[in-house]
């Protein structure tokens, strides 16, 4: 690993940022105290609910780790288009007796006040999603000792991640589960998503700061073979929804390897940015006619899937999983970074024996 990442965490293992209440303290200190990179999730959060939750998690752990944020979004939804979606989405709202949410509530995710609090109680690592922040807001994270981790994905955007200054880039392929991190959203270039190894080898020719593998990666093997791709470390989100500690709905863990759940796709029926989840009925019915109209169609859905939770019907759930999810482990998140990192170096020396035959 690169000298800037093994001071945070010896084995090149990040546990993703999963909003949604997925990336809950308990997880994240875990993998920290096993010697990854836990995250928490600003994501769709208040300014004081992250806030709190960085003090939970400084009570479990002195371990390094981070804190993800999203990126503000330009205007460009549809209103009509929204409007449309809302009125495709009334049978939903009649079938789990709630009414729809309000695709115009807090645009921004509050993100100029989570940075306040980040400057004024630094963390070690702030990553964030969907574009790059300003050079400014980097170099103000530097000057508090926090480093800039940055979602990429495509050669163009790990270039423009490491003109902003970031310390790291993290090259987010096609296979990952959730939301693509594109710097824009451009519907015309739905599907057209690169493969993590293709990504990784492309942005590790391309940039002179450490990379950070994300998509699929559900054993160390595959750690592995990122890494001898030219990544420096590999973070992993599938594979930690299934852990003990993951906030994660009883359903959604179930769904991971539940042969009812037999594929994955991207689609726009939940937020209104492509995001790879599990193909229930709520993403045939909905996905090829959402919107791209992010974060509208979050807000609009989000009174939905509250109520699937609370009905236990995992078919109007957001069942975010990578291509890997058929591979899930429902282990402590401790023990799982302890097999991962058992099994990278298992394929290390399998390498390098096969290297000097």
């Amino acid at each position: 690993m690169s000298s800037v990442l093994t001071d945070l965490f010896p084995h090149p293992i990040v546990q993703a940022p999963m909003a949604g209440g997925v990336s809950v303290p308990q997880l994240a200190a875990a993998v920290s105290d096993a010697g990854g990179l836990g995250f928490l999730a600003a994501g769709y959060k208040t300014a004081d609910g992250m806030y709190q939750e960085i003090k939970q998690l400084r009570g479990l752990t002195s371990r390094p780790f981070g804190v993800n944020l999203f990126l503000p979004q330009p205007e460009t939804a549809d209103p009509a288009a929204v409007d449309v979606y809302a009125h495709q989405l009334a049978g939903e709202a009649s079938w789990y007796e709630t009414e729809l949410g309000d695709p115009e509530s807090c645009g921004d995710d509050g993100y100029d006040a989570k940075l306040a609090v980040l400057l004024d109680n630094p963390v070690p690592v702030v990553s964030f999603h969907f574009g790059v922040p300003a050079r400014e807001v980097i170099d103000s994270l530097h000057r508090v000792g926090t480093l800039a981790f940055v979602t990429a994905t495509t050669v163009e955007e790990a270039r423009a991640v490491e003109r902003a200054g970031a310390d790291v880039v993290i090259a987010q392929g096609v296979e990952a589960g959730g939301h693509q991190g594109t710097h824009r959203d451009v519907p015309e270039a739905d599907g057209s998503g690169i493969g993590l190894l293709s990504l990784v080898a492309q942005v590790r020719e391309s940039v002179g700061i450490p990379v950070v593998a994300a998509g699929g990666i559900m054993r160390g093997g595959q750690i592995a073979a990122v890494c001898a791709a030219g990544a420096s470390a590999a973070q992993l989100g599938t594979a930690f929804v299934a852990a003990h500690e993951s906030g994660a709905h009883a359903l959604h863990k179930q769904a991971l390897t539940n042969p009812l759940f037999a594929r994955t796709e991207l689609t726009r029926a939940f937020s209104g940015r492509p995001a790879r989840a599990l193909v229930n009925r709520f993403v045939r019915e909905h996905g090829p006619y959402a919107p791209a109209a992010y974060p509208d169609v979050h807000h609009l859905t989000s009174p939905l899937r509250k109520a699937a939770a609370q009905a236990g019907d995992a078919q109007g759930l957001a069942l975010w999983a990578g291509q890997g999810h058929r591979m899930a482990r429902e282990l402590p998140a401790g023990q799982l970074v302890e097999v991962l990192a058992a099994e990278l170096a298992a394929a290390r020396t399998a390498l390098s024996a096969g290297g000097t035959r």
